[in-house]
């Protein structure tokens, strides 16, 4: 976040302004548009799904139509009550206090929730609910360590406001405040995570993205 800071700090922080003011102008979620690529990998099993800190619900619906039953969990009330109005009329999704379900489950999916967690035990909690065959989908951020994660910091400052006006080419005119999400800041690097995964779920796949975030992806062995 180095980069982020010094932005900030540049000229009196009239670059940071500007970008911000862009990017009011055009909006876009880094979360929600992770969901086409949750979408584009789930398991070839699609019996029960969960969604640890499912927040607002967008992924829970998303995922209802592909299988037979959805969970969702979230810690926070606010959140569970945007869920549940969001999927109204979807008899398949069930949304739950707390962080966990019993398993097994055939996909586990987290979306910027993973640092709000204790990795290591998170990771090992999915794990083994998980059914043989069964994948973990997240979406995560960390704070920039390294070189490469410097790079690809900077290539989502520059990208960010293209992809907004991409998504969203009206200038937006505000619209009515929703609950905010719990915010915390990550503390665990990419190259730390890495560490863990190969850990606990040795072959997971992580890689760096735009819009400050990364995937990981895990299917676990039959």
């Amino acid at each position: 976040m180095a980069l982020r800071t010094w932005s900030k700090q540049f000229a009196g922080g009239v670059l940071s302004e500007a970008v911000a003011t862009l990017n009011a102008r055009h909006p876009w979620s880094h979360n929600d548009h992770f969901h086409s690529w949750v979408l584009a990998n789930l398991p070839a099993r699609r019996r029960t799904a969960l969604d640890v800190g499912c927040g607002r619900g967008g992924l829970l619906a998303a995922l209802s139509p592909r299988f037979t039953t959805v969970h969702g969990t979230d810690r926070d009330g606010a959140m569970r009550g945007q869920a549940a109005t969001r999927c109204t009329g979807l008899p398949n999704v069930v949304i739950h206090d707390g962080t966990w379900i019993d398993g097994p489950v055939d996909l586990v999916t987290m979306v910027a929730v993973l640092h709000h967690l204790d990795v290591a035990d998170a990771l090992e909690q999915v794990r083994d609910i998980l059914e043989p065959g069964g994948r973990f989908l997240a979406v995560g951020l960390a704070p920039p360590q390294d070189v490469t994660d410097h790079l690809w910091d900077l290539a989502s400052m520059v990208t960010n406001p293209a992809i907004g006006y991409v998504k969203h080419p009206w200038p937006s005119a505000g619209s009515a405040r929703q609950p905010a999400f719990p915010v915390k800041d990550p503390t665990m690097s990419f190259a730390e995570l890495r560490g863990v995964l190969a850990d606990v779920m040795p072959g997971a796949s992580i890689r760096h993205r735009l819009g400050f975030r990364h995937t990981i992806a895990w299917t676990k062995p039959a």
